[in-house]
């Protein structure tokens, strides 16, 4: 059974409230979707209640909607980008440290991913870093392009805009990402 028959028939049966379902959709999406999470929240006890509260919303989505869902993978990372939104808007009030700690925690879950576009470490901690001074928008698509591997159409869908702005947007990204880390490193000279 293709990839693509097989969702429907779990969005099928979750849909008809199969706790089977359910079980066999978040073995799929539970691990991607914590990752992007932590790559958005940077520690590991949001990214987990995050992850928690995405799957709730797309279950309670799914027995509620009577919408024809063409994608769940984009759902799913909709609903996450969704509640990562809120989680800052809460924090507004707070200012969010970088601390040295929670680099390590993303440390060790990268290395734990086996990412073949880091050479090493601290050429992680270096993108990590310059990533957190990007704006929201380009960060994400980033994020979900190179760390998460989805495609220009599913950005386009997760982030209700269409694909061409989508990769405009991901090339800008790398300009202002590639000039933070040359600024990076023209400063250490």
């Amino acid at each position: 059974m293709t990839a693509y028959f097989k969702e429907k028939y779990l969005l099928f049966r979750a849909k008809n409230k199969d706790p089977e379902a359910f079980s066999k959709v978040y073995d799929l999406y539970a691990e991607r979707i914590y990752r992007y999470i932590f790559f958005k929240v940077r520690t590991e006890e949001d990214a987990q209640d995050l992850t928690s509260e995405v799957f709730l919303k797309t279950w309670q989505y799914i027995a509620e909607s009577n919408r024809d869902i063409k994608n769940l993978n984009a759902l799913f990372y909709k609903i996450a980008r969704n509640l990562v939104i809120d989680y800052y808007r809460k924090l507004s009030q707070q200012e969010v440290l970088l601390d040295q700690e929670i680099l390590e925690q993303q440390q060790s879950l990268i290395s734990k991913k086996d990412l073949q576009n880091v050479e090493s470490k601290i050429q992680m901690e270096k993108i990590a870093e310059k990533l957190q001074e990007l704006k929201d928008e380009y960060r994400d698509a980033i994020i979900l392009r190179y760390i998460e591997q989805l495609s220009i159409k599913e950005i386009a869908v997760i982030m209700e805009k269409k694909s061409g702005a989508v990769r405009v947007m991901l090339y800008r990204a790398l300009n202002v990402l590639k000039e933070l880390m040359e600024e990076k490193e023209g400063g250490k000279k």
